[in-house]
């Protein structure tokens, strides 16, 4: 009887650590009170009640994962992934040049359409887990992005997990955002760097990208660094302690996360939280890898998109509301029927298109301002 009530004893005292001081403060308070409302931080868009032939396709096209990962070991699946992301889209051409950089320490390319400006600036962080993605992987955004903001892109390849500390990534960020505001390509003919200082300035990042863009916008306010003129996450992860109903609630209907994380529901939050501490060394509420946790006054203004469907749509949601209750101009875009992070999928996608002609429009719009 002794060692029953010493064991629930240690369990008590295990699971008061983690809801105290590994899951932070409760955010359910900045929910939408109803998600049919109107919501004046939240714009939705919807191509029909139903999916159409070209969202069956995407759906179809990621079939590749499971086939990719089928009959392999599990110690093989990671090095499989990376593979697969660089190689989604390798049968692309671009019109745009890549520019192999070293920036500030940090390997990186640059991206530059036709005509790009070289002192109109964006640093993208890619997505892929922290685990995966380069920028080759994300040259259809890069490329984008560069075509809409009429300049250079600066795409970092950021040091992954596990050969790397979760912490290693965002110090990357950080350098490459300090060298890109005083250096850049000198020109769409050449290969030369230039010490010119960016006239724009912009971050982007989707994914896990998208949370080192939000984790980097904090940071460089707080360092009193030359702010960006705005920011645009796609579908970012914004709360490491894994708090958002829709990571569970959305399982079912996210085609591209649920597969490969849904399992992990099955797993007591308080465990995920705890071994998630124990391998970064960093609490799963440090706003530096959770940004929804830090303080989210005087941001840039911010452009959020995130579909109904996906795992992530609750990080997306409390962000937002949570930054503009903070006075922060944030503005969240959701999408019907779409993947995670479908602007991969431009432009054979409809909503992929109209989500960069919203991007377009947003960071004009700041440019003026600025």
């Amino acid at each position: 009887m002794l060692w029953i009530l010493i064991a629930l004893t240690v369990a008590l005292v295990i699971w008061f650590a983690g809801a105290w001081y590994v899951r932070g403060p409760d955010l359910s308070l900045f929910d939408n009170v109803g998600r049919d409302q109107p919501q004046p931080s939240r714009q939705r868009f919807s191509s029909g009640a139903t999916q159409n032939a070209e969202h069956r396709a995407v759906i179809a096209s990621l079939g590749g994962i499971a086939a990719t990962l089928k009959g392999t070991p599990r110690a093989q699946h990671l090095g499989l992934l990376r593979n697969y992301m660089d190689n989604l889209f390798a049968h692309r051409s671009f019109d745009a040049q890549f520019i192999p950089v070293d920036a500030g320490g940090v390997a990186a390319e640059w991206v530059l359409a036709p005509g790009a400006d070289p002192t109109r600036r964006t640093l993208y962080i890619h997505g892929g887990a922290w685990m995966m993605g380069s920028p080759r992987s994300h040259r259809t955004i890069t490329t984008k992005f560069s075509e809409i903001t009429g300049g250079a892109v600066l795409a970092i390849d950021y040091r992954l997990m596990p050969e790397h500390p979760r912490r290693a990534g965002i110090d990357d960020c950080r350098v490459a955002y300090r060298w890109m505001l005083d250096h850049g390509p000198q020109g769409a003919d050449a290969d030369t760097t230039s010490s010119a200082p960016a006239s724009v300035v912009y971050v982007a990042g989707d994914s896990a990208g998208g949370n080192l863009t939000l984790s980097l916008i904090a940071w460089v306010r707080d360092q009193g660094l030359r702010a960006p003129d705005a920011a645009v996450a796609l579908s970012p992860a914004t709360d490491g302690t894994l708090g958002s109903p829709s990571l569970r609630t959305n399982i079912a209907t996210d085609a591209m996360l649920g597969p490969l994380f849904g399992p992990l529901s099955k797993v007591p939050r308080s465990a995920l939280l705890w071994l998630a501490w124990f391998q970064h060394r960093i609490r799963p509420n440090d706003p530096v890898v959770s940004p929804i946790f830090g303080d989210l006054s005087n941001l840039p203004p911010v452009l959020i998109h995130a579909s109904d469907l996906e795992m992530l749509l609750d990080d997306s949601v409390r962000y937002t509301n949570k930054a503009r209750a903070a006075g922060s101009p944030v503005t969240l875009q959701t999408w019907n029927h779409m993947v995670h992070v479908w602007h991969i999928f431009d432009p054979d996608l409809t909503e992929a298109r109209q989500g960069f002609d919203e991007i377009a429009k947003f960071l004009a719009r700041h440019a003026q301002r600025s």
